[in-house]
């Protein structure tokens, strides 16, 4: 078995993946209830990042898992937990299953959550972009290797963030 698949990942696709990662987001905050009331409605972009993000775009890389990020407007009053990361079953398995989730039906999805900088005049993929181009963290070095695709607001769904137009 390979550990790639090289199906082309479909609008639907992105749309599945969308919801599982909201479904994933609302379990997180009914358990934490602190935590739901800080960051519940600061959502401001949740992305497909990383390889399955690039074979979004270019069809050759492939899909290992899919690499699902939650931009919230950072609360000063509380951080999102950095390390926090979640996994769920696509559980489709047209892409396939993860090598390592044997017990899935179809691929990982790993869900991270990430608080950013965010002014008032500034949209969400704006925000998205700035913190990708000028964190020093290790996070943001790894997402610009590859691609960063909008899964929400579902009427930007598809939409590019990275990489930029005329970016290397």
């Amino acid at each position: 078995m390979t550990d790639r698949s090289f199906e082309p990942i479909r609008r639907e696709d992105l749309a599945r993946i969308a919801a599982i990662a909201r479904a994933d987001r609302e379990d997180l905050f009914d358990r934490n209830p602190e935590l739901g009331s800080a960051y519940r409605d600061r959502v401001l972009i949740v992305a497909l990042c990383q390889g399955a993000a690039l074979h979004f775009l270019d069809g050759r890389n492939g899909v290992k898992d899919f690499d699902v990020w939650t931009f919230f407007k950072n609360n000063p009053s509380r951080q999102f937990p950095a390390r926090r990361n979640g996994h769920r079953d696509f559980s489709d398995p047209r892409f396939g299953v993860s090598t390592d989730r044997p017990d899935f039906r179809g691929r990982r999805v790993d869900l991270i959550g990430r608080s950013i900088p965010w002014r008032s005049g500034q949209t969400a993929v704006e925000a998205v972009q700035n913190y990708l181009r000028s964190s020093k963290a290790e996070s943001p070095r790894l997402l610009v290797q590859k691609a960063v695709i909008v899964l929400e607001p579902e009427n930007e769904m598809g939409t590019i963030i990275w990489p930029l137009s005329g970016a290397g």
